[in-house]
């Protein structure tokens, strides 16, 4: 009796295969889906936290310097003074004013864009004068500021409405 060498799958064998890769991708892919939105959320989380320590870097060193009369009122200008990135430099303190440089010292080394600039709508930070805000990727605005500019010793940055929203950034 001679044995046949089978030499393609059978029409069933492939039904079952598209069969099972079907059903694992229905299951994966919101999986997925969910796993890029919470990893936007993370990122948002580190840098609300990055910015905060920065600016608690920065009002020590100006506290040490004696310079009270520069508080913290803005997060984003470049070196003409212009609004440029989220998070690129501080205000001027006394040191730069001295020295004549329009900047202050770095927010974060690498700021990062704006919305408009990364041509998307959620996920992502903008600015408005002093007020930043982030929109999540379900298109929800947390807006935060620079509380209590107007002292040096106290600035802080968090959100402008103390809600669920804020909690999920500032845990």
């Amino acid at each position: 009796m001679l044995l046949e060498q089978r030499k393609a799958f059978t029409m069933l064998e492939l039904t079952f295969v598209i069969v099972i890769i079907g059903i694992l991708s229905a299951v994966a892919i919101p999986k997925l889906a969910v796993t890029r939105d919470d990893a936007v959320i993370t990122k948002a989380i580190a840098t609300v936290s990055a910015v905060r320590n920065a600016i608690a870097t920065e009002r020590q060193k100006r506290i040490l310097k004696g310079d009270l009369a520069h508080p913290i009122t803005a997060l984003n200008l470049d070196a003409a003074g212009v609004v440029t990135n989220v998070f690129d430099r501080f205000n001027r303190d006394r040191d730069d004013i001295a020295a004549g440089n329009a900047a202050g010292s770095r927010v974060l080394d690498y700021p990062i864009s704006n919305c408009a600039t990364l041509g998307k709508t959620n996920g992502c930070w903008t600015m408005n004068g002093t007020n930043y805000r982030f929109i999540t990727p379900d298109g929800v605005n947390i807006d935060f500021t620079i509380l209590d500019a107007a002292n040096a010793a106290t600035n802080r940055f968090d959100c402008v409405n103390q809600d669920a929203n804020c909690r999920l950034l500032t845990q």
